[in-house]
């Protein structure tokens, strides 16, 4: 959802109709979401819908059991369900980013996660139900389109009986949901009952998925897994950014063995805190879509860095491209290695040493060192040139030539460092961090909301018989103009230069990303404005006064109109869509008999 200024529409069309505009903040416990009505608003009766594994398909494509063979290298053994499909590149991908790099000697167990290209696109029969899914859901959580995420539980330990000397395995979840902290969990689970019972247990896992309620935004959900009940809530994009809306433990949850408080997010202080001087500067990197690289010494360390920098721009969503943990052997190497044209937009996370050399060109290097050694404050106060940085071998820091547009905010690095030295819990630190790039950005967003909300026409120029009015072009100097009045400096204590930072941020893709999102948010409003106008005329009244024609042109239009309103789920108030189908049926009720045949058969798509 939008993020909204004190005065979102002004006295633009007004939206007291609608959740966005309630008081979140009266709103605590999870319990108490409820989601706006509208299409799909109803569990039941679309869930009953759902035949054999689509359940399983709204949470996951498929789980991959990756092991080594001494000729083949890595390989797929095992997709579950034996219905999954992926190509032949999807599984040549899963296979090499399933594994460390050699270099990372991780024995024992290790998750982390990874983010690659979907191969060839597949029609899903569940294309209805899943956007309804995303459309309640926060821009962050939303459902990958042309992407796969893969979540790992890699198990490296010695054993002499075979010829590597090593048992080498990992248990994949290929999903398209960015529910990081929520499949790692469930991995926890999954995993080490796998490694002892194999592929018997991995087909109950399945069932048990099979049988869950799918992940709709906004629902408490209780999820059985192998003996184990998980209890979450997936966020909606109607809570209060910055609110945790924790799940309420009840008298009845004797059967629930684990609470997640979140289904998604990362400790941003446990990864920020190699570099943690250089926060700010960060953010902005993040917010302008730049270039960067994140090399570590191990995949977990890595895929949690960059997801903790994707989401530090939230609630705005990060466009660009990111990958997790990226290795040589990627589809995508040469393309994002290449010294011929500038780097791309992306946030790359690497491990292997060869990186030091290949990314050499690239303009923002961030070095993280082993995040378990979190004994001594990190002392790298200066950002360091990148013709420093010779290998991964190099101390932890920023390696960039990047000047920050604003000022150096010292009081969150006091805070932070006081928590350090008083001992203060994990959590707390984290929550004040993700607080901290939370107001940053809601500071820089608002001014763009106020003057993007400035854009839609007044309610009264909406007319039925009319097409519905356009919104007016986002101007770069009308907007840079409002912020003299009303910009950042009415919600942030940072100084610097923040017109640089906007005309920088306006050729980003996170920009056309998000601009894209609001004036389609805009321009379905206008759509069920110009619906519920048309409701509240007297059509049989209007009909009289035209011919035939006229009167059935009327009618297709109105069709039209409906089918629109229901496949593109436009906000319209409750009861509008079965008042606007009543409207129709008088009308057609009023024509002649054979006319009315006609139009009661049902439109061909």
């Amino acid at each position: 959802m939008a993020l909204q200024g004190p005065e979102e529409l002004g006295e633009q069309v007004e939206e007291s109709e609608d959740l966005d505009d309630q008081d979140a903040s009266s709103i605590s416990p999870a319990e108490e979401i409820t989601l706006p009505p509208g299409p799909g608003g109803d569990e039941d009766p679309e869930e009953a819908l759902l035949l054999p594994w689509d359940r399983f398909s709204t949470w996951l494509h498929c789980i991959c059991v990756v092991g080594f063979d001494l000729e083949l290298g890595q390989a797929v053994e095992v997709i579950y369900p034996h219905h999954s499909k992926l190509s032949e590149k999807e599984k040549t991908s899963i296979c090499y980013l399933s594994f460390p790099d050699s270099n990372s000697g991780c024995l024992g167990d290790t998750q982390f996660c990874f983010r690659f290209r979907q191969g060839s696109s597949r029609k899903s029969s569940l294309g209805c139900f899943l956007e309804t899914t995303n459309r309640d859901a926060p821009p962050c959580l939303k459902r990958e389109q042309g992407h796969y995420y893969g979540y790992v539980y890699f198990r490296q330990v010695r054993d002499k009986s075979l010829k590597r000397g090593y048992f080498q395995k990992s248990l994949v979840l290929i999903s398209k949901m960015p529910y990081v902290t929520f499949f790692h969990s469930l991995l926890k689970i999954m995993a080490p009952e796998y490694f002892e019972k194999q592929e018997p247990c991995l087909e109950a896992a399945c069932n048990d998925i099979d049988r869950w309620p799918t992940p709709h935004p906004g629902r408490i959900l209780t999820l059985p897994i192998m003996g184990v009940v998980i209890k979450v809530r997936i966020p909606t994009s109607y809570d209060k950014p910055g609110t945790s809306q924790l799940v309420q433990s009840t008298q009845s949850d004797s059967q629930v063995s684990i609470v997640l408080p979140t289904i998604h997010e990362v400790d941003l202080f446990r990864c920020f805190y190699p570099v943690f001087f250089h926060i700010q500067m960060l953010w902005e990197l993040v917010l302008l879509g730049e270039a960067l690289v994140v090399m570590a010494p191990s995949p977990a360390e890595s895929s949690d860095t960059v997801l903790a920098l994707v989401s530090c721009i939230s609630p705005l969503r990060y466009c660009s491209d990111f990958r997790p943990y990226f290795t040589i052997h990627d589809s995508e190497f040469k393309e994002y290695t290449t010294r011929t044209q500038a780097p791309p937009s992306v946030i790359l996370g690497v491990t292997n040493p060869f990186f030091a050399k290949t990314l050499q060109h690239w303009p923002h290097i961030i070095r993280i060192g082993d995040m378990k050694q979190a004994g001594e404050m990190a002392k790298q106060m200066k950002v360091k040139k990148l013709k420093n940085l010779k290998t991964l071998d190099s101390k932890p820091g920023v390696y960039t030539a990047y000047k920050p547009y604003l000022n150096k905010d010292e009081e969150i690095i006091k805070q932070l460092q006081k928590g350090v030295q008083q001992k203060r819990p994990s959590a707390a630190q984290n929550a004040i961090l993700r607080r901290y790039f939370l107001e940053l950005t809601q500071s820089f967003i608002i001014p763009l909301e106020r003057y993007v909300a400035s854009l839609m026409p007044l309610q009264k120029s909406i007319s039925p018989w009319k097409s519905p009015p356009q919104l007016r072009p986002f101007i770069q100097q009308d907007f840079m103009k409002t912020l003299e009045k009303a910009g950042p400096q009415l919600t942030s204590r940072l100084k610097g230069d923040w017109i640089g930072l906007y005309r920088h941020f306006l050729k980003s893709p996170n920009f056309d990303g998000w601009f894209r999102n609001r004036r389609r948010e805009m321009t379905h409003k206008l759509e069920a404005l110009h619906l519920e106008a048309l409701c509240e005329e007297d059509l049989q009244q209007r009909v009289q006064m035209h011919s035939e024609v006229e009167t059935v042109d009327l009618v297709l239009k109105l069709k039209d109109k409906l089918s629109e309103a229901e496949r593109e789920q436009l906000p319209v108030r409750l009861g509008t869509l079965s008042k606007l189908r009543a409207h129709i049926e008088a009308v057609i009720l009023a024509l002649p008999e054979d006319l009315q045949g006609i139009l009661h058969k049902p439109s061909t798509p």
